[in-house]
């Protein structure tokens, strides 16, 4: 099957079903998602992934999903942390309440490595991530998202599977680092569907794919 042909299925596939696919990542100024110091580089994220526009922003984010899509190093992440966030009252309400929502919503893991998924109803992609999704698009359901995974947004940016794209645009400038968009990346246009500014003077940039 050629790339546009693909593209072409993932373009009728968004068309006929309800479920959209919803990419949501921040990023620095200069376009990293983490710094020069590698993976672990992402303190700058800190202080802008905390706001009360960020908290709205997953609030409206989990209301309309059902189905969550994460690589290895977030699921573990992920799973490590936000499960002891439910019952601490330390933390935003809001915060429990993603937690929460975290712990119920279906998770869809890529791996090449792990074996099981011990977080409850998570599972492992019987597929690769562009045919996960078009099944996934098939059966009911709400959004479904990709959190913060960068591997995976790139790679169903390439199968023409990304109906929307959430950056949180951070005013930092890192100096190094990996990017989300690398050049070769299939050309697409993109509308503005909502921007708020936070008080830590990050965007929220929310794009709807032209199709």
């Amino acid at each position: 099957m050629t790339e546009t042909s693909a593209q072409d299925i993932a373009q009728d596939t968004a068309q006929n079903t309800g479920r959209r696919v919803v990419a949501n990542i921040s990023l620095s100024l200069d376009g990293r998602y983490y710094g020069p110091g590698g993976e672990s580089d992402m303190s700058w994220v800190g202080p802008h992934a905390m706001t009360d526009t960020a908290r709205e922003h997953m609030t409206r984010e989990t209301s309309t999903a059902t189905t969550l899509l994460l690589g290895r190093k977030n699921y573990e992440g992920f799973g490590g942390f936000w499960p002891t966030v439910v019952d601490n009252e330390q933390f935003d309400a809001r915060d429990r309440a993603f937690a929460a929502w975290l712990n119920e919503v279906e998770k869809v893991v890529f791996s090449t490595t792990l074996t099981e998924t011990p977080w409850q109803n998570s599972r492992l992609a019987e597929h690769d991530p562009a045919t996960e999704v078009r099944r996934l698009r098939a059966q009911p359901g709400g959004d479904i998202v990709v959190q913060n995974s960068a591997s995976l947004i790139r790679t169903l940016l390439d199968a023409g599977e990304v109906d929307r794209l959430t950056l949180n645009l951070c005013p930092e400038l890192v100096g190094g680092g990996a990017r989300l968009f690398e050049d070769g990346v299939p050309v697409s246009s993109w509308s503005l569907a909502d921007l708020a500014t936070s008080e830590s003077g990050a965007i929220y940039l929310t794009y709807d794919r032209k199709r």
